[in-house]
């Protein structure tokens, strides 16, 4: 813990010191500031005038505009400091190259593509054609309703490994559940197997020592800390790296929501039950995890030449509906994770069944929500009965009434945190990954989800959903009110929850 304050006081300090070297330019100009302040005053309406222009999601767009109209000087710097500009970042310029540079390996099939668009299936072909990802049929999907079902089974396939192991998470805890994998990542990397970990530099930083890489490397373990905290990045520090998958010699890779900390696995949870979800997928889409992981790590240390080693030809084929994994980054044009969701609730037509621990959503999300309860769709969202962290909640319970009032059900898992991210609809479409329902995970980190249409396995996350409703309380009029001094504060909280 101390390790983890000193660091976040250091980058603090960087922070500061921006500010500082800024200030101190305008008191050494003190005689020049009226003119000084005249031409922030302009340069801000201008910059306003530019945010406005090339805005597609207002919503995102709008604290920028308040705070640089009413603080001219402090905004812009603000805007500076922290603004979407990455192409000041070497790792997010690399990390855009390999991603050009590796659509060459995600090759559709095409015949597959023509059933896609033959039968019209919008959601699928939104995918295609914005992102490199492909769609795939060859797939057996398992779904894991709680981590601690979810686990067992991961230590039974990393027991397997013979060839790599890939490991990309956003938190990584020592203790019962990480211990237990580690034992297994020694003994495969004694034998050969190429074990390679990368987690968050921030989502680790309270639990992992500094220099935690060093120490994993010593048992032949490859390691790295995505984004290290750093006093002068800018923007940058706010991109995380909140994928969770483990790809096992190309034969088999696990995703959902779990990270590798015991409260995951129900294991000394201070929040009640932890509602959460895993996925297992054996079958040709694991070629698109493979290259997601892949990217990112020689973004970071240029490892390998050809990356179509690590891609298994699966000889035995099944037919169950269509898979594809698709990745989200924040240096992307489209904002494919909240395009993804919005597509799922346009095209419900009876039923959309949603599970997310937060919810902190932008105009674009909210109207379409309304819309489709209003038209008749079943639209239900469960969302934590005990929440981890107060504002975050104080934002997510602002939604409530609006949504209420058009007729989407709110359920409060009374039991428990809800950590799952799942999005399903009509008994036909499912999306199970990483993507929370709030700024951070829709428009700056990066993310991966699994999409699946016509897959057998969609039944059991109907199941799911069914037996989590019956541990719910479903929201009334009354629950969803809020008294003149709750909702300014909520107003607050949400007009500037996009910078944060």
């Amino acid at each position: 813990m101390l390790n983890a304050i000193k660091r976040v006081i250091i980058v603090l300090i960087g922070v500061v010191l921006q500010f500082g070297f800024a200030i101190m330019i305008r008191l050494f100009f003190y005689k020049y500031l009226g003119i000084i302040t005249l031409f922030y005053s302009i340069a801000s309406v201008l910059i306003v005038l530019g945010i406005l222009k090339e805005s597609t999601r207002l919503s995102n767009d709008l604290p920028w505009v308040i705070i640089i109209l009413i603080f001219p000087i402090f905004g812009t710097i603000l805007l500076i400091t922290l603004g979407k500009n990455y192409s000041r970042n070497k790792l997010l310029r690399r990390i855009f190259s390999y991603e050009k540079e590796y659509n060459q390996y995600l090759q559709q099939d095409l015949e597959v593509k023509k059933e896609v668009d033959d039968k019209k299936l919008d959601n699928i072909k939104y995918l295609i054609n914005r992102t490199s990802c492909i769609v795939s049929k060859n797939n057996t999907i398992t779904y894991y309703p709680y981590g601690e079902i979810f686990y067992p089974e991961l230590l039974k396939e990393l027991k397997k490994a013979k060839k790599f192991i890939f490991m990309e998470y956003f938190i990584i805890k020592e203790g019962i559940m990480w211990n237990g994998i580690l034992d297994i990542l020694k003994e495969k990397a004694a034998e050969g197997v190429d074990v390679r970990i990368l987690y968050d530099d921030m989502g680790s930083i309270a639990m992992l020592k500094t220099n935690y890489s060093k120490q994993l490397a010593k048992f032949g373990i490859k390691c790295i800390s995505f984004n290290k905290l750093s006093p002068f990045r800018g923007i940058f520090m706010n991109n995380r790296d909140h994928r969770k998958m483990t790809i096992i010699d190309g034969e088999v890779a696990f995703s959902g929501g779990v990270n590798l900390s015991d409260e995951y696995i129900n294991i000394n949870s201070k929040y009640g039950i932890w509602k959460d979800n895993g996925i297992k997928i054996v079958g040709d889409s694991i070629w698109n995890l493979t290259v997601m992981f892949l990217t990112l790590w020689n973004a970071n240390r240029n490892e390998d030449k050809d990356i179509t080693k690590f891609k298994h030809d699966f000889e035995s084929k099944v037919e169950n509906g269509y898979v594809i994994p698709y990745g989200v980054a924040p240096l992307h044009k489209d904002l494919i994770g909240e395009d993804v969701y919005i597509n799922m609730i346009n095209s419900a037509k009876k039923y959309l069944y949603i599970m997310t621990p937060y919810l902190i959503i932008d105009t674009d999300m909210v109207n379409s929500l309304c819309r489709a309860a209003k038209r008749g769709v079943d639209v239900r969202i469960i969302v934590p009965g005990i929440p981890d962290k107060k504002i975050v909640y104080t934002q997510t319970v602002s939604f409530f009434r609006v949504l209420h009032n058009s007729g989407v059900k709110i359920y409060k898992f009374t039991n428990g945190f809800v950590h799952s991210k799942v999005f399903l609809s009509d008994d036909i479409r499912a999306v199970v990954g990483t993507i929370n329902m709030d700024y951070r995970s829709l428009y700056l980190h990066f993310e991966n989800g699994i999409y699946m249409e016509e897959v057998k396995q969609i039944e059991d996350i109907y199941k799911d959903f069914e037996n989590t409703f019956k541990e719910c309380q479903e929201l009334n009029d009354k629950d969803v009110k809020a008294g003149f001094i709750k909702s300014i504060w909520q107003a607050v909280l949400r007009l500037f929850a996009p910078l944060f």
